[in-house]
């Protein structure tokens, strides 16, 4: 039996632990296309890890431009049941404060411009979305949070806007007013993508900033995130050794079968090369 691993997306600096064992970097051929780079694969406490930038190397894919397909097809095809994606995010509540780590457990698509789905071109399917965070996988990275010493808030909503821009102070408003608690613009798109795959996926967002409806802060700034971020380095760093120490790969959740009854399209109709391309994903159709 192949050894499991865990999936992590995030940002370059992940992976430049001392502790990480670097064994390759893999460049992965998917039907979408490249991911946003080569895949590292390395081992943490015993762990088989699978890193991807979810920007590339040097932060240089927007997050319109990211191919989340290709991402997670990636993943799904090195042979991960399980993705911790690590994000920094706008607070959008007085007690979240910058350099705070939530712990989202839903979310709502301001998105436009990116596809969501491998759901298309011949094939259709419908997956439940209604708890897009795999509650096993959250339970540990909580614990793994506390224990690592950060302040965690362990749910709430996170809204994913298109971006690049950051929000107008009307949009945020709004946003506030609908009770959520974090503003980004990646993960919703990483999560519809993975419960489709059958990975688990769960969302350690970093708070940054209090976005532009702080009217006691500036409105935010790249040279403010930055910086929050930098710091927020070495936290995500240590709460991933501490999710490792758990039994985090022994999966006992439905993640895996979401797709298992999602095909509504006759299989004598689904076009012979879409069936050869995502078999990795739903196997023989």
């Amino acid at each position: 039996m192949a050894q499991k691993i865990l999936g992590v997306i995030g940002g370059s600096g992940l992976y430049n632990m001392k502790d990480l064992k670097v064994e390759k970097e893999v460049a992965v051929d998917t039907p979408y296309g490249a991911p946003s780079d080569p895949v590292v694969l390395g081992e943490l406490g015993g762990v088989k890890l699978a890193f991807l930038p979810r920007h590339g190397v040097g932060h240089r894919i927007p997050p319109s431009g990211i191919n989340y397909r290709a991402n997670i097809f990636a993943m799904k095809k090195l042979g991960v049941e399980r993705i911790v994606s690590v994000s920094a995010v706008g607070s959008m509540k007085e007690e979240i404060a910058p350099g705070h780590i939530v712990l989202p457990d839903q979310f709502i698509d301001r998105t436009h411009q990116r596809v969501g789905t491998f759901f298309t071109d011949g094939i259709v399917g419908h997956v439940s979305l209604a708890d897009p965070i795999c509650d096993d996988m959250h339970g540990h990275v909580l614990e793994a949070s506390q224990k690592a010493g950060a302040v965690v808030h362990p749910g709430g909503t996170y809204v994913c806007i298109e971006g690049p821009q950051f929000s107008t102070r009307a949009e945020s408003n709004v946003y506030r007013s609908w009770g959520v608690e974090v503003i980004g613009m990646t993960n919703v798109t990483e999560a519809k993508l993975a419960r489709e795959a059958g990975i688990c996926y769960v969302t350690i967002a970093l708070a940054t900033d209090y976005d532009c409806w702080h009217i006691e802060e500036e409105p935010v700034t790249l040279e403010q995130v930055l910086e929050i971020m930098h710091k927020n380095v070495e936290l995500a760093q240590a709460i991933l050794k501490e999710v490792v120490a758990r039994p985090v790969l022994d999966r006992d959740c439905a993640c895996g079968e979401a797709a298992t009854k999602a095909i509504v399209t006759d299989p004598a109709k689904i076009p012979e090369q879409r069936k050869r391309d995502l078999e990795p994903l739903f196997g023989k159709l």
